[in-house]
């Protein structure tokens, strides 16, 4: 097994105060690129009162304006570029289920930049020249695919671009070419392991993977550790998003200890959602981006609605870039159910530390008689499902779950248990929240 490294250590490793300077020296030139080549942030700015001027260093950064996705669907497609067209060499961008798609134009210079961000994350897991990685995020528009074949691609492994879908076809080309490194989402993960051991395929003996990259929706410790359980790898979150540059932002190194953001590519902040004013290190909040290298399409304090707690304390692995705790919501995913904050990521906490059930699960939130109901959908394991033969047993069970929530969410829910493999599965990111009050 290969051992973790730091590909670009000059950058990685750098000294906070050098950094400092290096961040407030991009973030000048971004601003004055996007005032002089993007009408919005211009008349923005203007509004504000805020000029190019005005920027200094990062210090700075509050007295810019905020940008939201509301803004990329109303300038779709080219409003926000801040280069002309003939310089895009790559759109990507998102399917836009629920409304207009959005969009990012990327540079040639953009895409490298991109490239090297995944790079660093596959240095971080030991990825080199020896190892297969089976790349089972969607290609396209999506920037999952793409991302991880180019990351891949830079450290010298051979690459599977599978993408996403036919897990059977999936598992037997894991066999067959000996796959290293998995890239997937955290949910599909959980369920390739499950179909491994339904073939009655053993991880290290069967299946050779050593290691994961999973990213693109929450996942929880629990669920790392069901899946490290499951297949028999290290598992390592792995985060980006289309609008600021795709799977890459940020990584897990080895002391799993929080994902290290690329500083000299991307700002990063916490803020109140409400005042939106920036709150300190290891306080909980909305996570903020500005892109400080990004020519196509920069990001000026872009509002991702992710929720999580950023850390500046130095990491055993030698990197100095802060890092980002596991993002325990979303802003704009959050259930309330009868006044109380609830997100999916507490309830599968609870799933996945109890026995008998698997991490597949539905929430159901729906009103009764003007009155909010949750009912949690989770399947019992194959095992348990045998063995269990009476309605005080499964009663039980159900009872321990919701007891289990309560404490945890502080709400009575109504909980489910199902047959194995009853349960919508999903191949690319799961679909966890039914809620029938929107419909």
């Amino acid at each position: 097994m290969s051992e973790p490294r730091i590909y670009n250590p000059e950058m990685e490793c750098m000294n906070p105060d050098e950094k400092k300077a290096l961040q407030g020296e991009r973030l000048r030139k971004t601003v004055k690129h996007v005032y002089d080549n993007v009408t919005l942030y211009r008349e923005r700015m203007d509004a504000k009162g805020v000029s190019p001027d005005d920027i200094q260093s990062v210090d700075d950064l509050k007295l810019l304006p905020f940008t939201e996705k509301t803004d990329l669907r109303d300038t779709f497609p080219f409003g926000l570029f801040a280069v002309p067209k003939e310089q895009i060499v790559r759109i990507q961008g998102s399917s836009g289920t629920t409304g207009k798609p959005i969009v990012s134009g990327y540079t040639e210079n953009d895409v490298k930049i991109w490239t090297e961000m995944v790079a660093r994350a596959m240095a971080g897991i030991g990825a080199d020249e020896k190892d297969i990685i089976q790349v089972c995020y969607g290609y396209g528009l999506f920037t999952g695919g793409l991302g991880a074949h180019q990351g891949a691609t830079e450290v010298g492994a051979m690459v599977i671009p599978m993408s996403s879908g036919n897990t059977q076809r999936q598992i037997m080309m894991m066999q067959e070419l000996g796959s290293t490194i998995l890239c997937c989402t955290p949910s599909y993960a959980a369920y390739l392991g499950e179909s491994i051991r339904d073939a009655g395929l053993v991880p290290k003996k069967d299946i050779k993977l050593r290691a994961g990259l999973f990213g693109a929706e929450p996942w929880t410790e629990a669920m790392r550790q069901h899946i490290e359980e499951t297949l028999g790898i290290d598992a390592r979150d792995i985060y980006g998003l289309t609008e600021i540059a795709g799977p890459g932002v940020a990584f897990e190194c080895q002391e799993k200890n929080g994902a290290h953001i690329n500083e000299d590519h991307v700002i990063a902040e916490i803020i109140d959602p409400v005042t939106e004013e920036q709150l300190p290190y290891g306080t909980a909040g909305e996570l903020v981006f500005t892109t400080i290298t990004k020519e196509g399409m920069p990001m000026l304090r872009y509002r991702t609605h992710d929720i999580c707690t950023l850390y500046n304390d130095k990491c055993k692995c030698g990197r100095t870039t802060i890092r980002m705790g596991r993002i325990t919501g979303r802003t704009d995913d959050m259930i309330i159910v009868r006044g109380v904050n609830v997100f999916p990521s507490q309830i599968e906490t609870v799933l996945v530390k109890t026995a008998g059930v698997v991490p597949h699960y539905q929430l159901i939130v729906d009103r009764v008689n003007n009155s909010d109901t949750l009912e949690v959908k989770v399947e019992m394991t194959e095992e348990i499902f045998a063995q269990t033969d009476s309605l005080g047993e499964m009663q039980r069970l159900q009872k321990y779950i919701r007891d289990q929530i309560k404490s945890v969410v502080g709400i009575l829910t109504k909980v489910t248990i199902t047959a194995p493999k009853s349960l919508p599965r999903s191949e690319g990111k799961a679909k966890r929240v039914i809620d029938n009050r929107k419909l």
